[in-house]
This record gives C-alpha cells, sequence and structure tokens, in this order.
C-alpha cells in the first residue's frame, strides 16, 4: 500500500531541539507543516534561513508557514498538532488550544516525563491524544540549527486509548520514509516506554545539573556511576510494583545506553543554570509519588528532586507542578 503522506497536515508548537527535528522530517515527508515558538528572533530565522541539523543527522529545510502566536497558527488548516514544549508550558498552551479550536484535531504530546498525559486529558478526551517517546537529542548551536548529539532509534508512537492506532500508524510511517525510525505501539505498550525513558533522564538529569558534569563526565566517573546505578535500581523497583513492563537486564542495558550519551548538558540541566523552570516533578519527583504510593523508599530520587527545586527556589523560579 503507497502511504499518502498528505493525508494530515501538521501544526508543532515549540521549536525546541524535539520539535525543530520533527518539523524537518515530516517536512521532507511531504507533509504541509505550520510551526510557532515563544521566541520571536527564532521565528524570524526559521521564516529566511530554515532550520538545519548537524551532528548525528545532517539535513536542511525551509518553512512556508511560521506564525507567531499559538492563536495565529490555529487558524492554519491541519489535523495533527504536535505539542514540543516543556512540560510547564503545557497546561498554557492547552488553554489557548481549546479557546480557539474549530475543528477537530489530533493531538500528539512529544514530551518527556510520566503522567504528563493528564494535563492533555484534563482539556481534551483520551480519545484525540496520542504520546510519542523520542529517542533523539540535542542542543541548540544557533536559534535555529539543532546539533543532534545521538539518535538511539527506534522512536514510539501510540495512542492513550487505541482508539486511534491508524493515526499513530500513519505517523510512524511517515516518519520511517525518511529515516527517522518510529515504532506505532499500543496504549500498554506507550506506557511502558514513558517510563523507560523518563527512568533514564532520572538517572543522569538532576545528577549533571547539581555536579555540572556532562552526560558523559558522569557516567565515566565512579563515584557519580555508582550514584547513577543506584537511582535506576529504586527508579526500577517502582516500576514493577506500577506493573509496568521493562525489558529483561534493563538496569545492564540503560547503562550501556547512558555510557553512550554525548559530553554535554541534559536539557534539564541547562534549564537550572540557566535559572528557568524545570522538569524535575515529572521525572525524579513521580518516582518518588508512586514510590509513596506503594511504600517503596526512593531516597536518591528524593534527595535530588528537592536539590534540584531548592536551586530553582533560590533561583526565583517554580518547579512544574
Amino acid at each position: 500500500m503507497i502511504m499518502d503522506k498528505k493525508k494530515y497536515n501538521v501544526g508543532i508548537i515549540g521549536l525546541g531541539p524535539i520539535g525543530q527535528t520533527l518539523a524537518l522530517h515530516f517536512k521532507e515527508a511531504g507533509c504541509e507543516v505550520a510551526v510557532t515558538d515563544l521566541d520571536r528572533k527564532k521565528l524570524g530565522l526559521i521564516r529566511t534561513d530554515g532550520i538545519e541539523l548537524v551532528g548525528k543527522i545532517q539535513k536542511k529545510t525551509y518553512f512556508k508557514y511560521v506564525y507567531y502566536s499559538i492563536e495565529e497558527m490555529l487558524e492554519h488548516d491541519f489535523q495533527i498538532l504536535i505539542s514540543a514544549v516543556k512540560d510547564y508550558h503545557v497546561d498554557t498552551i492547552l488553554e489557548q488550544i481549546e479557546r480557539h479550536k474549530t475543528k477537530d484535531l489530533y493531538l500528539m504530546s512529544a514530551q518527556n516525563g510520566i503522567d504528563i498525559s493528564v494535563k492533555y486529558t484534563s482539556h481534551f478526551p483520551k480519545s484525540m491524544i496520542m504520546r510519542m517517546v523520542v529517542n533523539f537529542a540535542g542542543n541548540l548551536q544557533a536559534p535555529n540549527v539543532v546539533g543532534l548529539n545521538f539518535f538511539n532509534p527506534p522512536n514510539y508512537i501510540g495512542s492513550l486509548d487505541d482508539s486511534i492506532p491508524e493515526v499513530a500508524q500513519w505517523i510512524s510511517d511517515t516518519l520511517n520514509s525518511v529515516d527517522m525510525q518510529t515504532n506505532a505501539v499500543n496504549s500498554f505498550e506507550i506506557s511502558g516506554k514513558i517510563w523507560e525513558k523518563t527512568i533514564l533522564n532520572a538517572a543522569l538529569s538532576p545528577l549533571c545539573a547539581i555536579s555540572r558534569l556532562t552526560m558523559k563526565e558522569a557516567m565515566e566517573n565512579r563515584d557519580t556511576l555508582e550514584i547513577i546505578e543506584q537511582i535506576l535500581y529504586e527508579a526500577v523497583e517502582v516500576a514493577k510494583r506500577e506493573e509496568i513492563k521493562l525489558p529483561d537486564n534493563f538496569i545492564k542495558l540503560a547503562i550501556r545506553y547512558l555510557s553512550a550519551a554525548g559530553d554535554h548538558m541534559p536539557s534539564l540541566a541547562v534549564d537550572l543554570m540557566n535559572k528557568s523552570e524545570t522538569e524535575i516533578d515529572y521525572m525524579n519527583g513521580k518516582i518518588v509519588d508512586y514510590g509513596r504510593k506503594h511504600y517503596i523508599r526512593t531516597p536518591l530520587n528524593l534527595t535530588l528532586t528537592n536539590l534540584v527545586r531548592a536551586i530553582g527556589h533560590k533561583n526565583g523560579v517554580k518547579c512544574s507542578e
């Protein structure tokens, strides 16, 4: 069967490394893509110079539909709306979508973290929501240039209640057609993948934020590696009690995965150093919350969560709630 690449037009809110990478690949696949972001300078550069990926993936493309507000973009004719903002911006953009929604949309969350979907289901029915787990990472070398440090395929996409598997499959097929390997999975599988990715992020991100070590430095240091392993053990115990099915030998696989991390800071560390809000509450914070639910002590995850929060409070910002 030949896939109709133009079956759905795509809108993307949030043009950090994830948003820009997805926008470029949907455009390369032949989709009509509309984008927006809070950063007007970034939008101006994308309008004139397009989006460029360097590093593990090297591509560049230009965009016709670049909007300076969500309200303006919602007037565009698209059917799939991808939210690629940080979790602490999700509520605000969902309120704007809810106010201005004049047509049926499929919403795809491209955020990291456990229970992000609760934000979406507080505004929209599960039948229109999908979650994506991305297994690439990078940083902005310029406002419209993403340095991709690694891509460990595949990504995963699934609907929250398995009511729109054909849309998830279309997204998978579209991205696969341009070598952005993505697997469509059911709701139980996507939940497991969300936990896997969150545990991996929780093992390194706050530790790097507090120690100021890059991911590579943290993995190569015996003292911090021991901490990372214990964070993983705590998180895996909590996941088991939540009946989350993790791969066999998950901790060994996680160490191998994290050992391939780049010599750069994860986004949570960058946010903390920039005195911005962080996503700690949906990473280590959620592991702590679910640990309490099952009467499992998670001292390292608790310590890192509270230290990141404390630094954030000292910086005059709040953590996501």
